[in-house]
């Protein structure tokens, strides 16, 4: 059963870090892109990094320079490593995946950073 589901977050102090991991079925590992979201309260949901299959990266603006995407081929999981954080971060982060046809959500994890 195609799947992905978040874990890590917490709460962190301003300029910590944190490293929140996508666990991915195979198919979606494989072959389509994952990505990660956020959405703080009362905010809609924003786009934050993006990994191809073949470990190309993107990112927002807003969090480029201070988080780093990455595959672990060994287990199925894409990594979001966030240093630098700032209070603005604070948000519940969201992996996602569109794989033949549907789209893929966890459940989100909550990232909580203090000033």
């Amino acid at each position: 059963q195609e799947h992905v589901a978040e874990s890590g977050g917490g709460l962190v102090q301003a300029g910590g870090s944190l490293r929140l991991s996508c666990a991915a079925s195979r198919n979606i590992f494989t072959f389509a892109n994952i990505d990660w979201y956020r959405q703080a309260r009362g905010i809609e949901r924003d786009w934050v990094a993006t990994s191809t299959p073949r470990g190309i990266a993107d990112y927002a603006e807003s969090v480029k320079g201070r988080f780093t995407i990455s595959r672990d081929t060994a287990r199925d999981t894409v990594h979001l490593q966030m240093d630098s954080l700032k209070p603005e971060d604070t948000a519940v982060y969201f992996c996602e995946s569109r794989w033949n046809g549907y789209d893929y959500w966890g459940q989100g994890t909550q990232v909580t950073v203090s000033s």
